[in-house]
């Protein structure tokens, strides 16, 4: 249930964001959410970006593959003993980081594919990422993300009335573009100013401004949602614990606020630190924390969406993945094919999905990656397509450009 909003403070950073500052133009409020087109359901869908390329060979390490464990070296798990990975099916473990992944899992409200890729093939973050997020066949157009261009793309009663969200001091790419997105970010920084004054500036442009003063009370309404339950109403603290605290309170409010109804339905976060070139670890280290993180926040989203977990679907995608192969660093560089997590109510869940091209060596990519046997692409168009009412035209020339030639994959989504 939730608590009124009146003493809740708007931070300025909130302030700042609602009145024009940040990369999404937050140009709505909170309306009544209409069924999907093509079922009864009111469906979420969250993208969680981790950028640096996750070594999706440690996430969901093939144990069942016999020259997997002598090419990862100490960065591999096994299917038992000490270095034992959490046990899915066909061959494969899931980092023991992963605990609360494991249980929706279980529930059949998780699965994995493998050996997934974008098209992109030439492993510069920066490239990697605009491909990853804006949603076309390679880099360099970066004027808006695929899931901005799902929102513009949506069908009927769904289209104009179907909102994004954008989650963080900068929105992904991935959200960007000119369909309208609410833009929110965790508190941190910035002083809270008070509820009094938050009043008097909504007044103060309610009379001045119709448009902006709408714009500030969408602000508003949204910041009052996320912080529900989120520790002390207006608080401008940090979430303690560091990272993995930090995802887990962004996640909460993205889930907060997809649960309201008439409240946005697509969301985008993004979180930093997947680059492990150095000391990466295997149960411990870099990517260990990390994974801590991002399972905090899958934990998070099924907390808070709460009745709307049923209807949700949750992705987690990098840019690309890590060389089979250690570095002389105790780390791992940049590959290609890597392991995309998803989560959701929605979901025909509790199995790993792959065409496992094996690590053999003369079946690695350019003789050191993973072998991509799967397109991104494919994946998110099989996951959108039917809960959103999406035609294959919308989907192959609008939310990803140029792609025609790739297949929804079947069978994701119950």
């Amino acid at each position: 249930m939730i608590r009124r909003p009146v003493d809740v403070p708007l931070s300025r950073r909130g302030f700042i964001r609602a009145a024009g500052g940040f990369g999404v133009a937050c140009g709505f409020g909170f309306l009544a959410a209409p069924a999907s087109a093509a079922s009864a359901r009111d469906p979420r869908f969250v993208v969680i970006i981790l950028r640096g390329a996750m070594d999706g060979l440690s996430a969901v390490p093939p144990v069942g593959d016999p020259d997997y464990a002598t090419l990862h070296g100490d960065l591999a798990f096994a299917a038992s003993g000490d270095r034992a990975a959490l046990p899915l099916d066909s061959g494969f473990g899931l980092h023991p980081s992963l605990a609360a992944f494991k249980t929706l899992y279980d529930l059949k409200q998780a699965m994995v594919v493998h050996a997934v890729a974008t098209s992109y093939r030439d492993r510069s973050h920066f490239d990697g990422q605009d491909v990853l997020e804006s949603g076309n066949p390679g880099p360099g157009r970066t004027d808006s993300g695929w899931l901005n261009r799902t929102l513009a793309a949506l069908p009927g009663p769904a289209k104009g009335a179907i909102r994004g969200l954008g989650v963080g001091a900068t929105a992904p790419l991935v959200i960007r573009g000119p369909a309208p997105a609410l833009g929110w970010a965790p508190p941190g920084g910035l002083a809270p100013a008070g509820a009094d004054l938050t009043q008097r500036v909504l007044d103060l442009y309610a009379h001045s401004d119709a448009v902006l003063g709408e714009r500030l009370h969408a602000a508003v309404a949204a910041e009052k949602v996320a912080a529900e339950g989120g520790g002390e109403p207006g608080s401008t603290k940090k979430p303690g614990g560091g990272p993995v605290d930090q995802m887990r309170a962004a996640a909460a409010g993205a889930g907060r606020l997809l649960a309201t109804p008439g409240g946005p339905r697509l969301a985008a976060l993004a979180f930093d630190g997947f680059d492990t070139h150095q000391n990466e670890g295997a149960a411990q280290g870099l990517l260990a924390q990390r994974l801590q993180g991002l399972d905090a926040s899958f934990e998070a989203l099924h907390a808070s969406l709460g009745e709307a977990w049923k209807d949700t679907i949750v992705i987690a995608v990098t840019e690309f993945g890590r060389t089979v192969r250690v570095n002389g660093t105790h780390g791992t560089d940049h590959g290609t094919a890597t392991a995309a997590l998803l989560a959701g109510g929605a979901l025909a869940g509790g199995r790993v999905v792959a065409d496992w091209p094996s690590l053999r060596p003369e079946r690695l990519y350019e003789g050191r990656d993973l072998y991509p046997t799967a397109d991104l692409r494919g994946v998110i168009k099989g996951l959108i397509a039917e809960p959103f009412g999406l035609s294959a035209k919308a989907l192959a020339e609008t939310v990803f450009p140029d792609s025609a030639q790739v297949a929804p994959t079947r069978g994701l989504i119950v």
